[in-house]
């Protein structure tokens, strides 16, 4: 069992992206701790708030008080709902937090069945609970429910050794290319995204840019696809590589039925809905474009702005980690289109602050320019379902992840130009072989 530890600041944001899902069909309740009982034994957000408000008005000091906790079994395991209850009351009994109120939400719109609880880190008095050695205890407390519930172990999965993490790509390494091959080779596998541009905001959180290229042989005219490193301005840092040193499915036809194929199954994804709710929250319950993002992410969503030169917003990208999908905004509704953000932020600071991958280059204090850095690209916690392996995440900064825990196999033990060299060669082979049997 994976357990992944997010906190922030917005105890309504993470309620009402839970209760959507229980409003959709795709959740429930299953449990309460220390929660205000109803008549009907049903809630609202508001409901679930009031049990929440005295801790967080008593705090006067800590951040982020609010805990999202999702516990993961492996998707063999066929967890009850009475033994998830048993386990979320037992996690939180072993993490210290037994005493505090906090709410169980069972999630099912995906394949794999898991929990979310919603609770508090401060105590009724206000005062932040210990979180030493939270990674830690974590860990064990996962170890112990596994023996206790009969859950398949999350260590039991080996990992060759070779193996790399997978995350943003660093030019100033050299091993480049084995960096972009590990994330071009494998999103495809788990993401759905409707086109290059949507495709093209996935890849910004790992540093990397495609680039569609057109030419004319023998008077057909030809497309293909070139990828970029990028830097920490997230100007190009690297030549450009063809797409064929990754393999067919990094190539521009195999991308393009990946877009037909996603433009169908996303034409009944029931997360849209549930993404699109969610949006309209955070829009509701922040005040600025970087509070915006923030909230967001909490809820596994990263949020990518692109403007032109002026500043002015032409494209909104939202990217859901829960069901791996990628929407641009006008496709979820009308009223999350570019123009309604430049609307909603263009008295906000961070419209002045950059392009969507450009720092900003007008001298801010050191204050500002943390305030304004866009938190949104870089991947969120939620990419370590690839192996599910027993790191446990923290989401600090702003829902930031301290590292990403994932593995994905090795691509550096495979030269990939060699290999674009020997089907070049094999096909030569086989058009000599015809013309000697002519």
């Amino acid at each position: 069992m994976i357990a992944k530890i997010g906190r922030g600041a917005n105890i309504i944001g993470a309620l009402s992206y839970n209760q959507l899902k229980v409003d959709q069909e795709n959740g429930a309740i299953l449990a309460n701790n220390r929660i205000r009982e109803t008549v009907n034994g049903q809630f609202t957000v508001n409901q679930l708030y009031s049990s929440f408000e005295p801790y967080l008005m008593a705090n006067k000091r800590t951040e982020k008080p609010v805990l999202h906790i999702s516990l993961n079994p492996n998707p063999k395991d066929n967890v009850s709902d009475e033994n998830f209850k048993l386990i979320a009351k037992d996690y939180m009994e072993l993490m210290g937090y037994g005493d505090q109120p906090y709410v169980v939400f069972k999630h099912t719109d995906i394949e794999r069945t898991h929990i979310h609880i919603v609770s508090t880190c401060v105590d009724r008095y206000g005062k932040k609970l210990p979180d030493s050695y939270e990674k830690l205890r974590s860990m064990n407390a996962c170890r112990e429910l596994e023996q206790k519930y009969q859950l398949l172990p999350a260590t039991e999965k080996n990992h060759n050794s070779k193996e790399v993490i997978f995350k943003p790509v660093d030019y100033k390494e050299a091993n480049v290319k084995s960096q972009i091959a590990s994330v071009i080779r494998h999103l495809p596998k788990y993401y759905k995204y409707q086109s290059l541009g949507a495709y093209n905001a996935l890849l910004s959180l790992f540093n990397i840019t495609a680039e569609q290229i057109t030419g004319e042989i023998q008077g057909r005219t030809k497309q293909g696809l070139v990828y970029f490193v990028l830097d920490e301005k997230g100007e190009k840092a690297t030549n450009p590589f063809k797409s064929s040193l990754f393999g067919k499915q990094a190539g521009m036809d195999s991308l393009q039925n990946h877009f037909e194929q996603s433009k169908e199954k996303m034409k009944t994804e029931p997360a849209k809905e549930i993404l699109k709710k969610t949006i309209e929250v955070a829009i509701h319950t922040s005040y600025n474009e970087t509070d915006f993002k923030k909230q967001l992410l909490e809820q596994g969503v990263n949020t990518i702005v692109r403007r032109n030169d002026q500043g002015r917003i032409y494209g909104m990208t939202f990217i859901d980690h829960e069901s791996r999908t990628v929407w641009n905004g006008s496709q979820l509704s009308k009223n999350l289109s570019a123009n309604v953000f430049n609307e909603l932020w263009k008295n906000d600071g961070t419209q002045k602050v950059q392009n969507d991958s450009k720092i900003n280059k007008i001298d801010l204090s050191k204050n500002q320019e943390k305030d304004s850095k866009p938190e949104n690209e870089k991947p969120h916690a939620l990419f370590d379902f690839h192996n599910g392996n027993n790191s446990i995440h923290s989401n600090t900064d702003c829902g930031l992840i301290e590292s990403l825990g994932s593995l994905l196999p090795n691509a550096q033990g495979e030269d990939y130009e060699e290999q674009a060299f020997a089907n070049q060669m094999k096909k030569k082979a086989k058009r000599n072989n015809r013309r000697g049997k002519k």
